[in-house]
């Protein structure tokens, strides 16, 4: 059972069929990639088409641009019929529990029973500060995750959170004419040269290098759990040329408005709350995370469980975990790990000649 039909469940899905591995495919939407589709206007990603496709089959766009929300969207959803997957939409996951050897996962439209699970559900929800609740209601105050486009803004912006998507929003609220600042410490960048020679430096080191297997993955991994991804594509200074001005993290509160670290003291019309989402998993009924909130695995596969896995966690095993392009091999992985373990199953049921006569 797959959990989530997004990028990293299409990818376990594609190589769970791969290896003759029965499935079933739960999203909890009406339509594949609408998770997607309900992103702000002007989305794009963060790597070429080249780097955009998931296992099996390439992304359809010109191999240098960088395709939008919308074209994610629907490769998604052709993805699904294109390898006939078996995708049951409309259903949402309500809770999970053991069962003797198994899973019971009771959903909105029922209970389904299954010895593995892949849960590739990604964020549940919004995160916001909860110095949030003592801004002045007077200002108007939004999560990246419902900005659409410049036209929710007025007057003076504030945008909470120097992430990619942060200084994203920030740059289309210059241009629109806002006087935007941008509050949050930084999470640096790939370098421009990494993107020369069609991307190759940069693909090799998001897999390669910035990689779990290596000293400086796993000194990165914890700060970009923590801290944000850095910037990929877009630039600090795309965004001061835009006219953005910068500031220290937003830190209190103080007669309703927002002070950044260091006493400054904000006074915007609209505050943009780019400041991640939340991973929720209580709906599963025993422990799988970490003091950290994220699951406590290898590779995706579960610390002391026979048959839970996670897929689209950011840096799961290496910093392009957390790309569209880069489910593949956490995928194979995990789907290897899972065809493996049904396999030694068998072997194990399989009666002896002796336990067949007795």
């Amino acid at each position: 059972m797959v959990i989530g039909a997004g990028q990293a469940g299409l990818a376990s899905a594609y190589e769970l069929a791969r290896r003759g591995v029965s499935q079933v495919v739960l999203e909890a939407g009406d339509q594949v990639g609408n998770q997607w589709r309900n992103r702000w206007d002007s989305l794009r990603l963060f790597t070429p088409a080249r780097f955009d496709g998931l296992p099996g089959s390439k992304f359809p766009a010109p191999p240098d641009s960088f395709p939008d929300k919308n074209q994610l969207a629907d490769y998604l959803e052709g993805y699904g019929r294109e390898h006939h997957l078996p995708i049951r939409t409309g259903v949402r996951a309500l809770s999970l529990e053991r069962s003797g050897d198994g899973y019971r996962l009771e959903t909105s439209t029922g209970t389904i029973a299954a010895g593995h699970v892949v849960v590739a559900t990604g964020y549940q929800g919004p995160k916001v500060p909860a110095l949030a609740a003592d801004i002045k209601p007077e200002i108007r105050q939004l999560h990246a995750s419902g900005y659409k486009n410049a036209s929710q803004l007025s007057g003076d912006v504030l945008v909470v959170g120097a992430g990619t998507s942060g200084v994203e929003i920030a740059i289309e609220a210059a241009r629109a004419g806002h006087k935007t600042v941008l509050a949050g410490r930084g999470t640096g960048a790939i370098p421009p040269i990494f993107y020369a020679f069609e991307g190759k430096f940069f693909w090799f080191y998001a897999n390669k290098i910035a990689s779990v297997r290596t000293p400086m993955g796993r000194r990165m991994k914890p700060l970009v759990l923590h801290h944000g991804a850095p910037l990929i594509r877009v630039t600090m200074r795309e965004a001061l040329v835009a006219g953005v001005e910068r500031a220290p993290r937003v830190t209190a509160v103080d007669a309703g408005f927002p002070v950044c670290d260091g006493g400054r003291q904000l006074q915007p019309e609209t505050i943009v709350w780019c400041t991640g989402f939340a991973r929720d998993y209580s709906w599963i009924r025993f422990p799988v995370a970490g003091d950290d909130g994220y699951p406590k695995h290898v590779a995706g596969v579960a610390d002391g469980e026979k048959g839970l896995y996670f897929m689209g966690l950011p840096f799961q095993t290496r910093l392009a975990s957390g790309l569209i392009g880069g489910q593949g091999p956490d995928a194979t992985f995990v789907a290897e790990t899972i065809a493996t373990r049904i396999g030694e199953a068998g072997r194990m049921a399989i009666p002896t000649a002796a336990t067949a006569a007795a």
